[in-house]
């Protein structure tokens, strides 16, 4: 039988940074384990297992977990899907439960990824003057150093300064990014979890090494180790729990999963606008709630350019209004559309599989009244973004438990 009300039941993040003592494994166990501790179940209670993780796709990560942290013959699902990889392995185990073909599941994302650097991608143009055919499509020749760029500092520098260009800003570009930096790192010294927590000056985030104009060094996503997890439930099942498992359940009101729509320019050029909003409108509608009864929300901020188009992407403002919502002090802590209370990207860091669930680690924890010093009071609904080129947009969005 289908369930309807989905719940997450326990959830857990490592602290994000640098773990050179501790392998994949070792990262993605602490963090299922707390997951199921926080819910207070054990693996045996688990009727499904997806495990994402990017730098090592083939490798079964989910199996290799399940030999240390227990291996119950359930089904496992190992996941890939670029930066929403830990938001798909969180979508799987809920259809899982959704579907009916079990009452609780267990969602794990990890990366290992301290001293990797900026992952740009992309390829080298080819030498030459004459370009002949050739790979999948045929017709499509690599775009790198012709007509722009494919690595992502470069991407989503283009991003945010086609945003300015559509939508005129009579301000300087660059200090207007960097201000969006300057709040982010400013959040980040609330949070014990963050790979770095310091606050840092618009002088000193200006004057930083230049990556991709206009993103400077800090103003990028801090690539590094860490692990999530989350254990989801049936709502059918939370009732046979305890009174305390209930009260700190949080509800998923909605989960959304896209993937590009054909456009004539996504074949040339990465689009991480309309997946975006498409996945936002389905939350929307799916959650039955609209941007404006959101308390919080953490979103895909890779690059500072990136945050400012996605207040745009997920209706937090009027369309082409993101300067003058962020100009309005809204997205700040104290503000009234709080983003990125964790640090974001740029400070909480990003190890790519477990981003996904650790975003929404960090609207669960608002939502339950734990998240300490940096708590929004009052936060009743929350909204937990990804975004991975390729393309993949993860979209949940959280309630707050029942008293």
């Amino acid at each position: 039988m289908a369930n309807d009300d989905i719940f997450i039941l326990g959830i857990h993040m490592t602290k994000f940074g640098k773990h050179p003592e501790l392998d994949t494994i070792d990262l993605a166990a602490e963090a299922a384990m707390g997951a199921l501790k926080d819910g207070g179940v054990t693996m045996r209670d688990m009727g499904v297992l997806a495990a994402g993780n990017l730098m090592a796709a083939a490798a079964g990560i989910g199996q290799q977990l399940q030999k240390q942290i227990g291996q119950t013959g359930i089904p496992v699902y190992n996941v890939a899907n670029a930066c929403a990889t830990g938001a798909t392995a969180l979508r799987t185990a809920i259809m899982a439960v959704k579907a009916g073909e079990t009452d609780m599941g267990l969602a794990v994302g990890v990366e290992k990824l301290a001293g990797a650097g900026l992952l740009s991608g992309g390829t080298k143009k080819e030498e030459g003057k004459t370009w002949t055919p050739h790979g999948r499509y045929g017709s499509v020749a690599p775009v790198d150093g012709r007509i722009g760029t494919e690595t992502m500092p470069g991407v989503f520098a283009q991003v945010g300064m086609e945003y300015l260009h559509d939508h005129p800003y009579d301000g300087e570009p660059f200090q207007l990014f960097a201000r969006i930096s300057e709040k982010n790192h400013a959040h980040s010294t609330l949070n014990p979890k963050a790979a770095y927590q310091k606050k840092m000056t618009l002088e000193q985030i200006m004057g930083d090494i230049m990556i991709a104009f206009p993103n400077t060094r800090p103003m990028c996503s801090a690539n590094c180790d860490g692990a999530a997890a989350a254990v989801v439930v049936s709502g059918e099942r939370l009732k046979s729990l305890s009174k305390e498992q209930q009260k700190r359940a949080v509800k998923v009101r909605a989960s959304i999963l896209t993937s590009d729509p054909w456009q004539e320019a996504c074949q040339i050029l990465p689009d991480v606008n309309t997946l975006t909003r498409m996945a936002a409108e389905q939350a929307y509608e799916q959650a039955g709630v609209g941007p404006e009864d959101l308390d919080l929300v953490e979103l895909h901020d890779c690059f500072a350019t990136a945050e400012l188009v996605h207040y745009d992407n997920l209706m937090l403002c009027k369309p082409g209004d993101a300067v003058s919502l962020f100009e309005s002090g809204a997205t700040w802590r104290d503000g009234k559309m709080p983003v990125n209370v964790s640090g974001g990207l740029e400070s909480k860091g990003h190890p790519i599989a477990a981003t996904g669930i650790a975003n929404v680690w960090e609207i669960a924890t608002h939502l339950r009244g734990e998240a300490g010093d940096r708590q929004i009071e009052g936060a009743k609904v929350g909204l937990a973004h990804v975004i991975g080129l390729g393309s993949a947009c993860g979209v949940h969005i959280l309630e707050k438990p029942a008293a």
